[in-house]
């Protein structure tokens, strides 16, 4: 686990680990992305009430308008965090009181790198001033997701997007080998990434794991 400093502190008031912990606790699987987005704001709360959250808050650019998953406004800085919530088939009960759960498929692996990568990438342009960072945030029960692809497998259109426990992200990224250029995706800062386990349910498809990047304006030579 790697040290954390300034850069790793949600609005300069908390942990993204002390989140986690607790909400953990609380809520050991999600219904929705919606439904993680707003547990992660109420525990924050919970945590450090001195910061503000506001959900799907809207950047408006020259030719479109992006919108920020959650905002986290501090007394002197400010955290954008972008959700990604990927799940496999899971039909269960957990937590307390006890809720049933019956999450869907997502069968498109590829887009999910593919997303999260991006969700970097906004992160960067966001964190251009030093009173801000960001944090890219995924939680999933797809294990091909946080485990590394096998030696000897056929390359894939998402070989550069790949996010499995140890890579390193960094540079340009080629979708196909750069035949589709509207997904290359560029990245001005260099992130190795590490897995954490969040919960483990009963039956396949039960064990939770989350991957979190943050971006700072060290991280990008800002």
């Amino acid at each position: 686990m790697a040290p954390m400093d300034g850069s790793e502190i949600i609005a300069g008031q908390t942990s993204h680990r002390e989140v986690i912990a607790q909400m953990c606790r609380q809520r050991p699987v999600f219904h929705s992305e919606a439904d993680l987005q707003h547990s992660f704001a109420r525990v924050l709360w919970d945590l450090a009430p001195e910061v503000h959250s506001r959900l799907e808050v809207p950047q408006r650019l020259s030719d479109r308008t992006e919108y920020l998953d959650l905002l986290c406004i501090g007394p002197e800085t400010r955290t954008v965090i972008e959700f990604k919530y990927f799940t496999r088939s899971w039909t269960g009960t957990a937590g307390a009181p006890a809720e049933g759960y019956a999450l869907k498929a997502h069968a498109a692996t590829d887009l999910a790198r593919l997303h999260f990568v991006r969700d970097i990438a906004r992160l960067e342009r966001f964190c251009r001033r030093s009173d801000q960072n960001g944090l890219a945030f995924m939680l999933t029960n797809e294990a091909s997701l946080w485990t590394s692809p096998s030696p000897g497998r056929r390359r894939t259109r998402d070989h550069a997007f790949r996010i499995h426990q140890g890579r390193k992200l960094a540079g340009t990224l080629l979708w196909a080998d750069g035949a589709y250029e509207p997904n290359t995706c560029t990245l001005r800062g260099a992130y190795t990434l590490e897995w954490e386990p969040y919960s483990v349910l009963d039956g396949l498809g039960g064990e939770f794991r989350y991957l979190a990047v943050f971006v700072s304006p060290a991280s990008i030579g800002g």
